[in-house]
Formats: structure tokens, sequence, C-alpha cells
């Protein structure tokens, strides 16, 4: 019998895929049957516009590839983010792009820096792409410290991903501490997934930058997470690269169609980002009259929690238990954490009564 492991790349036998939230069809029937409130992954619970929904309620289009050079979506996007065209490249959401960013740049044995914590896909690509994923710390409080990452720059940097705000801790970076890094003249990848939540952006530095590049997203604010649409904001050769290794329809027609729906229809979704920022103000000053738990500031549509005198794993364990989904971390710098997505104002009273519960136990 051929032994088919001897075929495949030995470097990945250790390699550690990404630790996806459970999904509620993942749950025991009983623990569905009393409503699942999902928290846990950052998605927004409003979900997409009505125009959104009456598009894909009449696609017709299934059975015809979408248009390969994303004509009619770069130059929607051209007109929402002020960006021309010719610098906008979409992917099946912004990990892919992330992925051939990565692609595009690093060698085997090359690094990719950043500062933790952050988002984990940029670790995952780095590894899996064969190069080092070089880390600084971020100070207590999860702020990046500009200095402290550019002298970790070394010849061997390819890429550094700065989250603007940071996933998983909440907090924001000033554009101008952005600026110092960008200044370093390495590749500067700025992740703007939650931009439409803080309204702060590096777009307009873009034609100064020949090394910024932007990502952005339609998971948070437009609540497509499901049908997966990203973009990116590039020097126009890097958008020209892109285009020649990506792959061919990596953003569907369904997603086309909701993307540019989305797009029509800006001012309803931003009512509910605003809705969203607003309960995020509550859920933060509930959060704090907790004893146990230590909420830090967020810019973003979640708030991370350390978890005092208590055992967070129990906790999400109980919380699951009761129909409630959020983010256990233990990871360093993170320790003992819990991450709450924003709900609707019932889904604050509903799992702020479950946590006082919990402080009763």
């Amino acid at each position: 019998m051929t032994d088919i492991n001897r075929f495949m790349r030995r470097e990945l036998d250790k390699f550690v895929g990404y630790a996806a939230c459970k999904s509620p069809e993942a749950l025991d029937r009983e623990t569905r049957a009393m409503g699942i409130l999902k928290l846990d992954a950052n998605e927004n619970v409003y979900g997409p516009s009505p125009r959104v929904k009456a598009a894909l309620a009449s696609f017709d289009d299934a059975h015809i590839y979408p248009d390969s050079c994303q004509t009619e979506l770069r130059k929607a996007l051209a007109v929402y983010t002020g960006v021309a065209a010719e610098h906008i490249v979409a992917g099946s959401g912004s990990d892919q792009l992330i992925d051939l960013l990565i692609r595009l740049f690093v060698n085997p044995g090359d690094e990719v820096l950043t500062a933790t914590p952050t988002f984990a896909m940029y670790k995952f690509f780095t590894e899996l792409a064969g190069g080092k994923f070089v880390t600084v710390s971020r100070d207590d409080e999860f702020n990046l410290v500009p200095e402290k990452l550019i002298k970790a720059i070394s010849k061997k940097t390819k890429l550094i991903f700065i989250a603007m705000p940071n996933n998983p801790t909440g907090t924001q970076i000033s554009v101008d501490a952005v600026k110092k890094i960008i200044d370093t003249g390495v590749p500067v990848v700025v992740d703007e997934a939650y931009y439409e939540f803080t309204g702060q952006t590096l777009a307009p530095e873009l034609d100064k930058y020949p090394n910024l590049m932007i990502l952005r997203t339609f998971s948070k604010w437009a609540g497509l997470a499901g049908l997966r649409v990203g973009y990116g904001l590039l020097p126009v050769n890097v958008a020209e690269k892109l285009d020649a290794i990506k792959d061919p329809y990596c953003v569907n027609a369904a997603a086309v169609t909701a993307a540019r729906e989305s797009l029509n229809d800006v001012d309803y979704l931003m009512g509910n980002v605003k809705l969203m920022i607003s309960e995020r103000d509550r859920l933060f000053n509930a959060l704090s009259s907790i004893k146990y738990l230590k909420p830090y500031p967020s810019a973003a549509n979640f708030i991370l929690c350390k978890v005092k005198a208590r055992i967070a794993l129990q906790i999400q364990v109980v919380l699951e238990r009761r129909g409630i989904l959020v983010r256990y971390f233990n990871s360093p710098q993170m320790e003992n954490c819990l991450r709450f997505s924003i709900g609707r104002p019932e889904d604050t009273d509903r799992l702020i009564a479950e946590l006082q519960k919990i402080g009763e136990m």
C-alpha cells in the first residue's frame, strides 16, 4: 500500500488550523430549544439590508460565472471609498486577501511582523506559506506601541499587519501612529475590518505611500459574513499582481449582488451600526458593574473582558448550556478572557442577567 503521507509537505505536520466559532447546529437539541444567542463571532445581529434580501430572493444568475474583472463591484466600491477603481480588488472575505498578500510578498523563511494579541489569520496564512511570524507584545491595556514594533523590523521583514481597530481586543491605534510605521518603508497592511464603526481610515494616504495596503470587509457593517465579501485598497501595481494570482471567480455572483445592494443602502446599514455602537456603550457599562469581569474599551462591535477570580472557560460552558455563545481566549496576554459580540438591547439584557446569575453561584 502506498503511504500517501510521504508525499505531503512535512512542515505542515505540526500546523494548527484556525479555531472557528462553534456553529449552533453543533449544539444539542435541548440547548437549541432555548433560542440561541450567538455573541461569539462579531457578526452583525441586524443582518443585511432589506434590499439585499429582496435581490437574493429574485436572484436568477446562479448558473452564470461572475465577472472575474469585478468591473461593476469595483466601480461601486470606488464611489463608496473615494478610491479609484484601479486600486481596488475584491475577494472572498478579507481573509482571502490576507492570504494573497502573504503569497505575493513572503517567501519561505521571510518574516511577517505584527503586535499581539491580534487577528489569528495573520499567523495562520504566514505559517501556511512557510514564513516566520514575528510578534511584539502590546501594552497592558492592549495598545500597540509603534516604537516597539519598528524596533523589531529586520532585513527579513516583508510585511507588517496592523488591525485598526484590533481584533480581538477592540483597541484602536491613531492614524499618526500608523504613519510612523509606514514611514519605515516596509510594506504595511492596515486591516480596517471595523472601519464603519470608527470612521478612521488611512485611505486618503494611499497615493502618498506606495507601501500602504488597506483591507476592508462587508461582514461587520453590512451583515454579509455568510456571503464572504472583502476588498483591498491597494497601490495599483499591487492590485495588478493580486488580479493575476487570485482565483478568477473568487467573489460569487450572489455575493456581488449583495455587496452592490448594500452599497445602494448605506444609510440604512449605518443606522444599524449606530445602534450597535450605542449598545456597545451600554454593554460596557453593564459589564463594568460585574465584579468578576474587567471589560476593555472597544472601537469595534465586541467587548473583550478579563475574568477575575473565576475560570473563563467554565463561564463560557455555563453560558453555552443556557443558549448563549461567547468566545473564550486563553492565549499569551489573553489568559482567562471572554469576548462578547454586540447584540440587540434584549440580547444585552439576557447576557447580563445570566452573567449576574453566574456571579451568585
